[in-house]
């Protein structure tokens, strides 16, 4: 229903503002996003239709929104107005060590990254390999070992990744795979199909699956100073913070990328941001400094940084047998013990659908009730549960776990995605060992692989002794990195069936099925409700997705 008409000549004034005039919804498309964040910030202090406040106070002025949001802000600083404005922004040529920390924003901020399993990093440009080159190291003694380490490290990746292609078809030949066969409306043996469309589809299907399988095993190989491209989708108030910390980094790359991501916003919703610029933007700066500074004095009084490190005492064969198998650290450090987790989340259950009792006294009921009744409520709560985005509701939030990982820092990059996380990492370095991948070791280029770890692990010593933060730059994505993790239970599932599905990379599914495990060794019944975890190992992990995206394109191309 909608209680409020437009004359025509307000109708065409409403025409590239908004998407109708007669409905009451409607979607806001008036290009400019600090007028529509502030039109829909009038709603709370207005009895007016967004439709009326927009002719009566927008139409004959222009400047409308900015003066609204420059009195709000400015002088009330309700900084919830902020989120109603969005933008989306690039930041291209940056290293991954820059983009894994703004990425560390998790709420407000959507990210999407060049990814490293489908696009390969080979390519020079003027003769240089695609990677940071810190002002701070290329000007210090630092630059020629600094440049021969990730030089290097591109070398090897780019001269293997033909012969690890050809490898892994040697391991998995064509013909020993199944394919689409449209003759027969199934899938076929390779060496069956006659259909010529059939064959040409089935060769880009292993062709892809055999690249990404290829990229995915040498991207260890990569240093974190490896280029990559970012966009960022949020709301400014999220945006100004980001700013806020950006100008705050000890890198001098995320200081500069941070002025010139404020000089290009401040273009379209500068009324959001300006305050990352102003005397708040200071005092936060020395806050975070201070803390750092203060936390820093008492960690060197009472700690000995010493770690473990690779020797060159050590034999190939040492190291070999040491890293083979890709250390997947997972441990379990905190979880509600499993009769006091179940009743809580068979009491929120209930609360949630209805029963008139306060959580208190459901948490009483719930734990005086017999055992068997108790799951059967918390399985009622997930059995119709038909695929993983079928999500389960609030009730899994109540349990929480948390975990301490350490992977390889590729397969950390990973899942650093999941935002709803709450994680604690420390600064990138070589002191915990590296990751070889099996495969490696059966194409035969351990040595070389071997080799480029030591000298990265050399130069990353050399540059670290008086300049941790930039010694960042040259770690390879192979080094193991320990980080602290704690999520809900509705999380962990959603985590835990996206991660482990058969195209994922194998050491994050390997991570997560960690996971899973011990959530199923502390909470059996509970975990009933990931339902959707693959605890298989697959050789070639995106054939299946291929098969099925060719599947679904000729569909759409024979409609």
């Amino acid at each position: 229903m909608n209680y409020e008409k437009f004359n025509d000549f307000e109708k065409k004034q409403l025409e590239s503002h908004f998407s109708n005039s007669e409905d009451n919804v409607f979607a806001i498309i008036t290009p400019n996003q600090v007028d529509r964040g502030a039109l829909m910030s009038r709603y709370s202090r207005t009895d007016k239709t967004m439709r009326r406040v927009y002719i009566d106070e927008f139409l004959s002025n222009p400047n409308r929104g900015l003066e609204f949001y420059n009195r709000v802000l400015l002088d009330y600083g309700d900084d919830s107005v902020a989120e109603l404005g969005t933008a989306q922004c690039a930041l291209e040529w940056i290293s991954n060590i820059s983009a894994q920390k703004i990425e560390d924003h998790r709420i407000g901020l959507s990210f999407l990254e060049k990814s490293s399993r489908y696009v390969a990093f080979d390519k020079k440009i003027n003769g240089l390999y695609k990677y940071y080159r810190d002002n701070r190291i290329m000007s210090s003694i630092y630059a020629d070992s600094y440049v021969k380490s990730c030089d290097l490290a591109f070398d090897i990746y780019a001269k293997n990744i033909k012969s690890m292609q050809q490898y892994l078809k040697e391991k998995t030949p064509i013909d020993n795979l199944v394919f689409y066969d449209s003759e027969k409306n199934n899938d076929s043996p390779f060496y069956s199909l006659r259909n010529s469309t059939d064959i040409d589809v089935a060769n880009k299907i292993y062709n892809s699956s055999i690249k990404a399988k290829a990229l995915d095993i040498l991207r260890n190989l990569l240093p974190s100073s490896t280029l990559t491209n970012l966009a960022i989708a949020g709301n400014g108030r999220a945006f100004e913070y980001l700013l806020f910390k950006m100008n705050s980094s000890e890198l001098t790359e995320i200081k500069r990328l941070g002025d010139q991501l404020y000089n290009e916003m401040k273009k379209y919703i500068e009324p959001f941001i300006r305050r990352s610029r102003n005397v708040h933007s200071v005092s936060n700066a020395n806050y975070l400094s201070k803390t750092k500074e203060s936390i820093s004095k008492i960690l060197d009084e009472i700690f000995d940084h010493n770690s473990y490190n690779i020797t060159a005492n050590d034999t190939i064969q040492d190291i070999v047998d040491n890293n083979k198998n890709t250390v997947v650290n997972v441990r379990l450090l905190h979880y509600l013990p499993n009769v006091e987790a179940e009743v809580r989340l068979a009491s929120f259950i209930l609360h949630e659908y209805g029963v008139n009792l306060t959580m208190a006294e459901l948490l009483e009921y719930v734990a005086n009730i017999p055992i068997e009744k108790r799951h059967e409520i918390i399985r009622a709560y997930f059995k119709f549960r038909e695929n993983r985005r079928h999500r389960p509701g609030r009730a899994f939030e109540m349990i929480d776990y948390s975990f301490q990982l350490t992977t390889n820092y590729g397969m950390f990059r990973d899942l650093h995605r999941h935002r709803l996380l709450t994680m604690s990492r420390q600064l990138l370095s070589t002191k915990y060992g590296f990751d070889i991948p099996k495969e490696i070791i059966e194409l035969g280029i351990e040595k070389d692989y071997i080799d480029c770890m030591y000298v990265s692990d050399d130069t990353y010593k050399s540059i670290a002794s008086s300049m941790p933060h930039e010694a960042q730059y040259v770690v390879n994505f192979a080094y193991r990195y320990p980080y602290f993790i704690k999520m809900n239970l509705r999380e962990a599932c959603h985590m835990i069936e996206l991660r482990t599905t058969p195209q994922g990379h194998p050491d994050y599914r390997k991570t997560c099925q960690q996971i899973y495990s011990l959530i199923k060794y502390v909470h059996p019944i509970i975990s009933e409700g990931i339902k959707f975890v693959d605890m298989n190992r697959y050789e070639l992990e995106r054939f299946k997705s291929e098969k099925n995206s060719a599947l679904k394109k000729s569909k759409l191309d024979s409609k």
